[in-house]
């Protein structure tokens, strides 16, 4: 039996019970893929990050209590969190090695600031499981990178929709996000994706790599305020950077322990 450092943390924000649960946990090597996704399942979070250090920073996965994502922001935040406050990193800067590429994570008077890709989203033609599942309010348009994105006139429709996770589930993406202009914000959000076991995500870094784009285009700024508004809500701070987005948060430390894994020592 093995046993590993595990934490779980509330990302994207100031304070704990809010922003985005991620479990983080500390591996000396990978165990087989099967058992990351057992621990995650066991997790029951919406991700789960795995990190195993080597010469020139760390390896680090995600995955989902069903099967493994190419980017998460949150537990991106969180695994930086524990690396600087727990593990006792000390460098200016850290180097994640992801399926995502290179990501970079510095350490601010306030929180966290991450370097990830930005993905252009492109309009397409809404499927009609997809407009079915957001009945009966439509989005003035659809667009897709990763996921699709319905782009809504208010912040008041994002916050009332109550899609069917079953056809949501049906769709050629990881998720959908959910947009609109904020009342308060420059753009509110909402992540769901039932398909891989996440029916809404609390707060989805990895959306804002899509968001920011397309709001720093149609706002005319390159530095955004969003807000996830999921019913834990959680805050970014977002910069525009062309070929990179820059997700700023904070976060807070909920959980500390050991996990014990049978069979793999």
């Amino acid at each position: 039996m093995s046993q590993h450092r595990f934490y779980q943390v509330d990302a994207f924000t100031s304070r704990v019970f809010s922003g985005n649960p991620a479990g983080v946990c500390q591996l000396d090597d990978w165990l087989p893929d099967q058992t990351l996704i057992n621990i995650a399942a066991e997790n029951a979070l919406s991700e789960t990050a795995f990190y195993v250090p080597r010469t020139n920073g760390f390896d680090l996965r995600w995955f989902t209590p069903e099967a493994e994502v190419d980017l998460c922001g949150h537990a991106t935040l969180a695994t930086a969190f524990i690396l600087y406050e727990r593990e006792g990193f000390k460098g200016p800067r850290l180097q994640f090695h992801t399926r995502s590429g290179m990501l970079e994570v510095t350490r601010q008077k306030e929180g966290y600031a991450m370097t990830f890709p930005s993905r252009i989203a492109e309009k397409v033609t809404a499927p009609q499981a997809l407009l079915a599942a957001l009945e009966p309010l439509q989005p003035r348009e659809v667009l897709k990178s990763r996921d699709y994105m319905a782009v809504f006139d208010s912040e008041a429709e994002v916050r009332s929709l109550k899609p069917d996770m079953k056809l949501l589930a049906t769709l050629d993406a990881l998720g959908v996000i959910a947009t609109a202009p904020g009342d308060k914000d420059d753009f509110v959000s909402r992540f769901f994706a039932p398909g891989v076991g996440i029916p809404e995500d609390p707060v989805t870094g990895s959306a804002h790599c899509t968001l920011t784009p397309y709001w720093s285009e149609k706002l005319g700024k390159v530095t955004l305020n969003a807000r996830q508004i999921s019913r834990r809500g959680g805050e970014i701070h977002c910069q525009y950077r062309g070929a990179h987005v820059v997700l700023s948060g904070q976060a807070r430390l909920f959980l500390e322990g050991t996990i014990r894994v049978p069979g793999e020592s």
